[in-house]
């Protein structure tokens, strides 16, 4: 533990209202790779699709660089073309590649238009969906507290940095953002470097310290604004606002940011797609 981080209390909530080298691969080498991945048999495409996930894992292919074609990758593993393209698509699906038609497989990056509204589910109920502005309130280190710690799966006490930010629409202030970050992970990462970069946090994060967001998990629920909130979001203390907490996972489902943001929807609202 770090005497020099400051111990930070995790605010309060507001008041609710209601893979691997280019060397080939044997069948033996697939079911040892399988049997260290999973205590239970997977299907072949399943175990091809582990391998592949390593290799984006391990940085082989970096975001946005192209991967090898399914019939480089069937030479590779000694599996079928169908085989790696089951696979591929489960990928696809799960966004970490992206398919182009005549050009070949990507790896999938936050720096891509496509991407950018991904993790960003508030839309406006008029027009086009636009990225909002970022003010940054505070950005320091703390001490986990238990709550931050068990989220990311770190311990009490680990440095974490601790990053509140104002996010605005056409110059409405309209989501305030808590998040906190393990310090391991995001060594360097400053109030100026935040304020210089003008794409999207994920592309940061993945330019900068090589963590690459593959999947959130979300709760929400309906708060009423506290002082704090109103003032930064420019309301009356009350204002209904809708809560959304999210907690963030890297490759191996590793968790790697828990956020907590107040949406005023007004003019906004909150779209999620179901399949």
């Amino acid at each position: 533990m770090n005497p020099d981080l400051p111990n930070s209390p995790v605010p309060e909530p507001v008041s609710q209202t209601g893979l691997t080298s280019s060397a080939s691969y044997t069948q033996s080498n697939l079911a040892q790779s399988a049997t260290q991945l999973a205590p239970t048999f997977s299907p072949l495409y399943q175990q091809i699709k582990a391998l592949i996930t390593q290799s984006l894992q391990s940085g082989e292919w970096k975001p946005g660089e192209l991967i090898p074609s399914e019939v480089e990758l069937a030479v590779r593993f000694k599996v079928s073309q169908g085989t790696v393209r089951k696979a591929i698509d489960e990928l696809s699906a799960e966004n970490l590649v992206v398919r182009r038609q005549g050009k070949g497989t990507f790896v999938a990056t936050h720096h891509e238009a496509r991407a950018q509204f991904r993790f960003l589910r508030l839309k406006p109920d008029v027009g086009i969906q636009q990225y909002p502005n970022n003010r940054f309130v505070e950005v320091k280190r703390i001490r986990a507290p238990a709550e931050i710690a068990k989220l990311l799966d770190i311990k009490v006490g680990d440095s974490v940095v601790y990053i509140r930010r104002v996010q605005s629409f056409d110059g409405v202030p309209t989501i305030l953002e808590d998040l906190w970050l393990p310090g391991a992970i995001f060594k360097g990462l400053t109030a100026d470097l935040l304020n210089e970069y003008k794409g999207p946090m994920y592309a940061l994060f993945e330019t900068e310290f090589g963590t690459h967001m593959i999947r959130a998990s979300e709760q929400l629920r309906a708060v009423a604004a506290d002082a704090v909130a109103a003032e930064l979001l420019k309301i009356d203390i009350g204002s209904p606002l809708l809560n959304v907490e999210r907690v963030s996972y890297t490759y191996g489902d590793k968790p790697v940011e828990f956020r907590r943001g107040l949406y005023l929807t007004l003019n906004h609202h909150y779209q999620n797609e179901l399949s």
